[in-house]
């Protein structure tokens, strides 16, 4: 059994190295030292969180109430600790500079149930309460992790990745980490898939199953430059409408229904008319995909993304749901009543799902025909343009579904702008610069983003991006952004520029560029002493994309793709 002193003192070696294969064997030793019935809870606390994100159990505590907590806690007026917090920009900082205490030595269990225990409770003056007494049985090292886990700002710059090489060297071999990445991929939980191997090993592994409730990390797409590229690739092939909505893995069993976002987000309360749609399915057990859109019911066209979106809300979600009804467009079976369809081939698991879905207001199948030919492939995507979509989709006939994995089985072919890139980039913010000129009274001027490296599990340097917000939003976007503020350059991050502020990468923003070229100056794609590559002119295209994380971000590979496509168009 951990004790909770040990758990924080292995999550001070982890905030004191900036070395990604040092947080692995920190982790492995960590992961070592914990039981089979309490490995998961380490993996949970380790990543910031009680239980997986798409549970969607939130503490509920601002940093203003964690302050009161402290206050009373040790015994300070509430002016001095805020004044602290004002210093030192972190509420971790505060509770181990004020809890001058040893603690009573409580185990990572104990600490865990009362974490759970603030989580669950329904008034704001219970959680309050629950954390004071809490408190008052932490040394100050433990209450400094404890805060900000409560806060959701753990500051540890460990990633899925790393914990994943981490579960392997529990098996003995960095060689594992597939068996461990399947696991993950199917259900999306590290602590289940740590006390699986806790508890039974390889086999334990080799045996995972989907399970309808823990939703599967959703494949995804490749991009192609033009039909004829499309066919080269896949040969005979189904081509789909690419839908500008909401992508939804919806799991059914039984009477209950969970629906998932396309980074995995608890959203089955937020819609209640396919949540009712699904139910009707004759089914015990299902998990398909989908793309949702906001219709309007009086002639039948889409809204634009922009008014989609708004269905992602916690309140007034019933006269919404009228306003702006959605219809969901599926186009994947995964699984049903009991048996695992992602490792069947494309075409099989179409059939059948049109097997299962019946046309109605809310549910329909998507738009799909089989082609062998650039010439047809051309003719659908330039209807799929003239109706307002936004590209098509080329799927290989006879691919399984790779869960968690990005690669040519599927392929998106996207509208192009004479000028531009042919498609928008997701990057994350990791720093910014202080204003200049008419800037300077607001304090930031520029972002310098990055794109992710999942074979590194960092994420590199591709732009800094200056224009595309209001003045507002950069007011809005500085607050955030020194809320996360860091000392130095956080571990995962790549960079040969220097911002004024560094930040945690947590952000993502979706930007605009005219091109890729290549930099020196940035770290996407850069081997050795040859240039990176770096978007040039970027801007950024609405506020921040809160509904992705900065795993979601576009990759080096993609970069890499893009350039190869945007010099292609521009020889043609």
């Amino acid at each position: 059994m951990v004790k909770f002193l040990e758990l924080a003192q292995f999550f001070e070696r982890l905030e004191g190295t900036t070395s990604r294969l040092e947080m692995s064997q920190i982790l492995y030793e960590l992961f070592s030292k914990a039981d089979k019935e309490e490995i998961d809870k380490v993996v949970y606390l380790t990543m910031g969180e009680l239980v997986p994100s798409f549970r969607g159990l939130e503490f509920g505590v601002s940093e203003k109430l964690v302050m009161e907590a402290l206050s009373k806690a040790c015994g300070l007026k509430l002016s001095s600790i805020q004044k602290l917090y004002k210093d030192l920009g972190d509420v971790g900082k505060v509770a181990l500079e004020v809890l001058k205490r040893e603690g009573k030595g409580l185990s990572v269990s104990q600490v865990y149930e009362e974490l759970y225990s603030i989580a669950r409770a329904k008034g704001t003056l219970d959680k309050v309460m629950l954390l004071i007494n809490l408190l008052r049985a932490l040394s100050s090292v433990e209450a400094k992790f404890v805060v900000r886990i409560i806060v959701g700002n753990l500051r540890l710059g460990v990633g899925e990745a790393t914990i994943i090489e981490a579960l392997a060297l529990l098996l003995g071999r960095r060689e594992y980490k597939q068996m461990v990445e399947r696991a993950y991929n199917l259900c999306s939980d590290l602590g289940l898939v740590a006390k699986t191997l806790a508890q039974k090993g390889l086999q334990g592994l080799a045996e995972f199953k989907i399970q309808p409730g823990y939703p599967i990390r959703m494949a995804l797409a490749e991009r192609v430059a033009s039909a004829e590229e499309l066919i080269r690739r896949l040969g005979k092939c189904a081509v789909e409408a690419k839908y500008d909505g909401f992508r939804l893995q919806i799991h059914k069993k039984g009477e209950e229904v969970y629906i998932y976002s396309r980074n995995l987000e608890p959203m089955t309360e937020m819609l209640p008319e396919i949540k009712q749609a699904i139910t009707k399915i004759d089914a015990d057990e299902l998990i398909i995909e989908g793309e949702a859109l906001a219709v309007n019911e009086q002639t039948g066209e889409f809204y634009p993304f922009q008014i989609t979106i708004q269905r992602k809300r916690k309140y007034n979600i019933y006269e919404y749901s009228k306003e702006y009804p959605l219809k969901l467009f599926c186009f994947d079976l995964l699984y049903l009543n009991g048996e695992d369809y992602t490792t069947k081939a494309f075409i099989d698991r179409r059939k059948k799902l049109e097997d299962l879905i019946t046309f109605g207001n809310t549910l329909e199948l998507s738009e799909l025909r089989i082609v062998q030919s650039a010439k047809e492939v051309e003719e659908f995507f330039e209807d799929a343009i003239l109706r307002g979509l936004e590209g098509i989709m080329g799927k290989r006939l006879d691919a399984p579904y790779t869960a968690g994995s990005r690669n040519f089985n599927w392929v998106k072919l996207k509208r192009s702008y004479k000028g531009q890139l042919a498609d928008t980039v997701d990057v994350v913010i990791v720093g910014y610069f202080y204003g200049r000129g008419a800037r300077a009274e607001l304090g930031i001027g520029a972002l310098l983003t990055a794109v992710y490296d999942p074979s590194s599990d960092t994420f590199k340097t591709v732009s800094k991006v200056g224009s595309g917000f209001s003045e507002e939003e950069w007011i809005s976007l500085k607050k955030m952004l020194d809320e996360i503020k860091l000392d130095h350059k956080h571990a995962r991050v790549d960079s040969l520029i220097t911002p004024d502020v560094w930040v945690e990468p947590k952000y993502v923003i979706t930007v605009s560029a005219d091109e890729i070229t290549r930099s020196p100056l940035h770290t996407a794609g850069k081997t050795g002493d040859e240039p990176g590559y770096a978007l040039r002119f970027p801007r950024a295209v609405g506020f921040v994309r809160l509904d992705k994380r900065p795993e979601d971000a576009n990759t080096v590979e993609e970069i890499l793709r893009m350039y190869q496509i945007q010099k292609r168009i521009s020889v043609e």
